[in-house]
C-alpha cells in the first residue's frame, strides 16, 4: 500500500501560480508511476499529467500543456504539480495517483489503473 497525501491547494489568481505536493509513504515510492488527476463540481474525474517513476516521462493533458509541469523528488518521496497561467476553468479538486507499477504505458490517462489515491486539494481560480 501507498498511502498519499496533497497540499497546495487554495486560492489563486487568474494568471497566477500555484504548486501541488503529494507526499507518499508506505511502499517504495519509486515504484510508482504518479498522475494527477481533477474534478470539478458535477464534472467526472479528468487526467492532467502523469510521470514515470524515474521523472524522466511525462504526459499532459492538452488542456494544461504549456503550463502545468509534473515533477517528483524520489529521495523526499514526493511528487509535485506546478501550475502556471491558471485559468477559471482549473478549477476543481486535484488528485494524486499511484500506478502501482514503475513505468507509465499505455492508459496512463485512465484513472482506473492507478491503484492508490489521495484525498485530494482544493484548487480554485478566481477571475
Amino acid at each position: 500500500q501507498v498511502q498519499l497525501v496533497e497540499s497546495g491547494g487554495g486560492l489563486v489568481q487568474a494568471e497566477g501560480s500555484l504548486r501541488l505536493s503529494c507526499v507518499a509513504s508506505g511502499r517504495t515510492f519509486s515504484d510508482n508511476a504518479m498522475g494527477w488527476f481533477r474534478q470539478a463540481p458535477g464534472m467526472e474525474r479528468e487526467f492532467v499529467g502523469a510521470t514515470s517513476w524515474s521523472g524522466r516521462s511525462t504526459n499532459y493533458a492538452d488542456s494544461v500543456k504549456g503550463r502545468f509541469t509534473i515533477s517528483r523528488d524520489n529521495p523526499k518521496n514526493t511528487a509535485y504539480l506546478q501550475m502556471n497561467r491558471v485559468k477559471p476553468e482549473d478549477t476543481a479538486v486535484y488528485y494524486c495517483a499511484g500506478r502501482g507499477t514503475p513505468l507509465l504505458n499505455s492508459g496512463y490517462a485512465d484513472a482506473r489503473v492507478y491503484r492508490f489515491w489521495g484525498q485530494g486539494t482544493q484548487v480554485t481560480v478566481s477571475s
